[in-house]
């Protein structure tokens, strides 16, 4: 049983709000980075973000154990993120890219959490690939998960989410290389 399983059952179970604030600063973090691989725009990320951890804190759904704390939790924010998208499709939104000051403002986040220059090289390559790919990339080497975890926040069989990580590992080997950086020591 995981920190974060424990954490949110004493909140759950028992009301103990200190549970609750462990979670959000164990996960929050992370959770914000994952999603805004999804929606493109730190800022809604941050909202989705926030949005989870209030579904958790209110509707407090049950945590069935069938997999890890942490891949139940970005589960709940992955569908989360994917509504909002399918409510939001009609407006148009800016990419990040086009917009200088939410780059500036994500790097200070990735900075903070991802701490090595190279690791930070590596993420602005995987912002170039798919968005499939880099949540995949994301969910494994950022996030610790297997890939049977990944799997069930894609939403995959494990053997279809082995094949995107491949190929994601390949894309992003060419995209490193591309921009100069030796992909063995990134």
């Amino acid at each position: 049983m995981d920190n974060g399983a424990s954490s949110y059952r004493r909140f759950r179970d028992n009301g103990d709000i200190s549970g609750f604030d462990e979670i959000v600063m164990d996960y929050s973090d992370g959770l914000m980075l994952y999603l805004t691989s999804i929606v493109g725009n730190i800022w809604t990320a941050e909202e989705l973000t926030e949005e989870t951890f209030f579904l958790l804190g209110t509707k407090k759904p049950k945590f069935k154990e069938k997999c890890s704390f942490k891949t139940w939790l970005y589960t709940i924010g992955r569908n989360i993120a994917l509504n909002y998208l399918k409510k939001n499709a009609k407006h148009l939104t800016v990419p990040i890219e086009n917009a200088p000051e939410l780059i500036s403002d994500e790097a200070a986040v990735e900075d903070a959490y991802i701490k090595k220059e190279q690791q930070i090289a590596v993420h602005r390559a995987m912002r170039k690939l798919k968005p499939e790919y880099q949540q995949v990339l994301w969910l494994i080497y950022f996030e610790g998960l297997s890939n049977k975890e990944a799997a069930k926040v894609m939403k995959k069989s494990v053997r279809s989410t082995e094949s995107t990580l491949y190929r994601a590992k390949k894309s992003l080997r060419s995209q490193l290389e591309m921009e100069g950086i030796d992909y063995e020591k990134a």
